[in-house]
């Protein structure tokens, strides 16, 4: 390799799936991974838009390399700067305008073209961009070889969304609901099982409205697909996210009931406890349908843990409204999730309602909720406390003769034991509990 790439990866498990194929995309152009964008020259931000502060973080960031970029070339050195990402497909004009020393600006959706690009940008005067939806599938262009992705990986099998939730920039920024071929999907997680995976997240924006074509030509649900994977020899653990309580369907249910492979967590977003916030969301379900979905759940998998997605001080909520929520989670327990307080994304139709939630109050309503979350969470940990979970051994940790694994319920797990466990998984007693992650001991 003769030359270096840095990628900064910001946002979803999407994009660190996508930044590890952009890697191996660029490998046959000579480029190896640096390890920071000082060694690097080419720069890759993949970026997210979900959120107001993630995009003016990217703005940011964009800052410090042009300084770099130009003490490169003060000593006569190249460096190209690359946007990728949701930003980029939302924001390419403000890119142009706010940093024109971008070399390469493109979609999420193309970069299975970053070769080309990079090489027009090599050479090009002006910076390239390239934010279209093209109609062949990207999947279908990237490197079947993956390089080694380590015990836990990540697998895109769904993009896009068909929901428009008021509030959400993916059906802008990513497109419409595409789901790879069943087979494509399949051969991906037999060679990365090959390389030592031992656990698979199946990622998509709307996961469980998966309906991809299988070798018998007809179409293919989550619950289909996850069966499949579970007959893989060496794939002991699968994953999915992120899903929609729309698309719960009894397949779905049923596949949590039969497959042991599939974990016992499920992050499954309701956003408000409100029936009239969420209808101001469209998220086409009612507080009432999550707690039945919930209730299907757990009675077919009475171990199930939940995390979920929850938003305060959407335009038009009121204290009633926001107490609709607290109720809620108070109700079902989460073992732990993701608050926010409403971000106004430029397009959609939220982020021009009158009705908008001042920010103090926004403010104040996050920090009761994720008060209320974080008593959960450690509640939850608390309970692991006696028992044995079974545990993947991930990576070593801080402490000479430490690993650091997953349990079932996605906590992060520190123990005793020799390095060539990594990729087992084993019987822990859980001896401890803290916020975020838990300690323990390998079980006689």
């Amino acid at each position: 390799m003769t030359k270096r790439v840095f990628i900064a990866t910001y946002g979803c498990q999407m994009n660190v799936y996508d930044s590890a194929r952009m890697a191996e995309l660029l490998a046959p152009l000579g480029f190896g991974r640096a390890a920071s964008a000082e060694d690097a020259d080419l720069v890759i931000l993949n970026t997210c838009h979900i959120r107001e502060k993630a995009a003016e973080k990217v703005f940011s960031e964009l800052g410090k390399l042009r300084v770099l970029k130009q003490r490169k070339a003060s000593r006569g050195s190249k460096m190209l700067i690359a946007v990728g990402g949701c930003v980029a497909q939302a924001e390419g004009e403000e890119i142009r305008r706010r940093a024109p020393f971008v070399d390469l600006a493109f979609g999420p959706q193309t970069y299975h073209r970053l070769p080309d690009l990079v090489a027009r940008a090599s050479c090009a005067g002006g910076e390239v961009v390239e934010t279209s939806f093209p109609e062949e599938p990207k999947f279908d262009h990237l490197p079947q070889e993956r390089a080694k992705q380590g015990v836990a990986a990540f697998l895109t099998v769904q993009e896009g969304c068909d929901k428009f939730c008021a509030f959400c920039v993916v059906p802008y920024t990513r497109g419409a609901e595409y789901s790879r071929p069943v087979m494509q999907i399949i051969d991906e997680a037999r060679r990365l099982v090959a390389s030592g995976t031992r656990e698979i997240t199946l990622l998509g924006q709307n996961v469980n409205a998966y309906h991809g074509e299988g070798a018998d030509g007809r179409e293919w649900g989550l619950s289909d697909l996850v069966r499949a994977l579970a007959e893989i020899s060496g794939l002991d653990r699968i994953r999915y996210t992120t899903s929609h309580p729309r698309d719960v369907d009894d397949g779905l249910v049923a596949v949590h009931r039969d497959v042991p492979q599939l974990m016992p967590f499920l992050h499954l977003p309701v956003q408000s406890g409100s029936n009239r916030v969420l209808a101001a969301m469209n998220r086409r379900h009612t507080a009432i349908d999550y707690r039945r979905t919930v209730e299907r759940l757990r009675t077919a998998r009475p171990d199930l843990a939940l995390s979920s997605d929850l938003i305060v001080g959407f335009p038009g909520e009121s204290e009633e409204d926001f107490q609709a929520t607290i109720d809620l989670v108070g109700e079902i327990g989460f073992a732990q999730a993701f608050s926010f307080k409403y971000s106004p994304r430029p397009g959609t139709p939220a982020a021009s309602a009158a009705d908008q939630v001042p920010d103090a109050v926004k403010a104040e309503r996050l920090s009761a909720l994720q008060a209320l979350l974080a008593r959960q969470q450690r509640e939850f940990n608390a309970a692991c406390v006696g028992r044995v979970l079974p545990v993947l051994l991930e990576k070593p940790g801080r402490h000479q003769g430490q690993l650091v694994g997953r349990s079932p319920y996605l906590q992060s797990v520190h123990l005793a034991a020799a390095p060539d466990r990594v990729g087992d998984v084993v019987p822990v007693l859980i001896t401890g509990a803290g916020q975020n992650s838990l300690s323990g001991m390998v079980a006689a």
